[in-house]
């Protein structure tokens, strides 16, 4: 057991055990709080430039599944309480400390997840570094290099590199060669999705083309598409200053469906602005309240940024708000025929409460509900 150090950028240190590469790493640290689906928090492009904490005590135990992969991980680091290195499942195809190894993200084990919890809930996020070694006092190098960190520039990291045709993907209940048959062409922004964004509107029976992140807005609205999806994403969108303004020229264009980083992108292009949470709300567990009908769902959730609702006042009209703080959920664009939510409707992992979202965004195709 090697020992290694967690370091906070406010002086605060915690000693525990290396796994996963061999090297040290900076980054934002944020905690997640399922109780499942580590593989999907690890593949999630949205982590990236990001430290994960696992708030959950035992990692590891169902191992490897590369079927349930979300996209290619981007994390900067990885802490938990406890990794098990004897995982026990029948899909599974190896280890958790060889997915780090494999992938080159530092882990860190052995600390006390629920105090580092709690320094973030009070102080908010911060920067943290993963090393072998402990600081030489308040003036070591270290907390120079915590204090400058930004996750920033992470977007052409996690998109795709050129245009493709996703892989149908049908109902995994359903029997062999059942797929849907093509009823929509959907052009997908890729800002760093998660596959099963893919898999819910394949289902659905779409024809996805997947384009890059620099994409001009001109390429989608020559295209002779349906409508447009906007994915999820890393960093603060504010950076995102192309792409806010490719979305701009699509909205009242066609139909839009835009998920976390594409909601906040949305809102942007819109006239609107967003700002920076204390610490975030990331987890299968996040309580959504429906302004519509009154409803609560739970919903799965990674973000660290929130829009202002009253700053799309005119254009736009809250839909879904947090049942914990009251942030914005969810935004709707009726004379633009766009709709958008912060939350993960294609819930991998996590509820299934809110996919119907998906079958608004078709509706929205055949000229029914905006």
């Amino acid at each position: 057991m090697k020992p290694g150090y967690l370091i906070l950028q406010n002086g605060s240190v915690y000693k525990g055990f290396r796994f996963g590469a061999e090297k040290s790493s900076v980054g934002e640290l944020v905690f997640t709080t399922g109780m499942c689906g580590y593989i999907e928090t690890l593949t999630d492009p949205s982590y990236a430039g990001q430290t994960v904490l696992q708030t959950f005590p035992l990692i590891g135990n169902y191992g490897i599944i590369p079927e349930d992969f979300e996209g290619k991980s981007a994390l900067t680091g990885y802490v938990v309480r406890e990794y098990c290195d004897f995982p026990s499942n029948f899909r599974s195809r190896y280890t958790l400390d060889e997915y780090l190894k494999e992938n080159g993200i530092p882990g860190l084990y052995g600390v006390d997840t629920r105090q580092i919890t709690r320094e973030i809930r009070d102080a908010g996020v911060m920067n943290a570094a993963i090393t072998d070694v402990p600081p030489e006092g308040k003036n070591d190098s270290i907390f120079a290099a915590l204090a400058s960190y930004r996750v920033s520039d992470v977007l052409p990291a996690v998109t795709c590199k050129e245009k493709y045709v996703a892989k149908m993907i049908g109902d995994p209940t359903a029997a062999e060669n059942s797929s849907p048959l093509i009823k929509h062409r959907v052009a997908l922004l890729d800002y760093g999705l998660k596959q099963n964004i893919v898999g819910e509107l394949t289902r659905r029976g779409c024809e996805v083309n997947v384009f890059p992140a620099d994409t001009n807005a001109s390429e989608i609205i020559d295209g002779g598409f349906d409508g447009v999806m906007l994915s999820n994403g890393p960093g603060d969108p504010a950076d995102d200053t192309f792409q806010i303004a490719q979305i701009g020229k699509l909205l009242g264009k066609l139909p839009v469906f835009g998920i976390c980083l594409g909601h906040q992108l949305t809102a942007l292009a819109a006239g609107g602005s967003t700002y920076k949470l204390k610490f975030g709300h990331r987890g299968v567990n996040q309580p959504v309240k429906s302004l519509k009908c009154g409803r609560t769902y739970i919903t799965s959730q990674n973000h660290g940024y929130a829009v202002d609702p009253e700053s799309v006042a005119g254009k736009g009209t809250l839909s879904f708000v947090n049942a914990n703080d009251g942030t914005c959920e969810g935004i709707d664009y009726p004379s633009l025929s766009a709709f958008t939510v912060q939350f993960h409707p294609e819930a991998r992992s996590g509820p299934h409460d809110t996919s119907f979202l998906f079958d608004r965004f078709i509706r929205m195709m055949e000229g029914g509900e905006a």
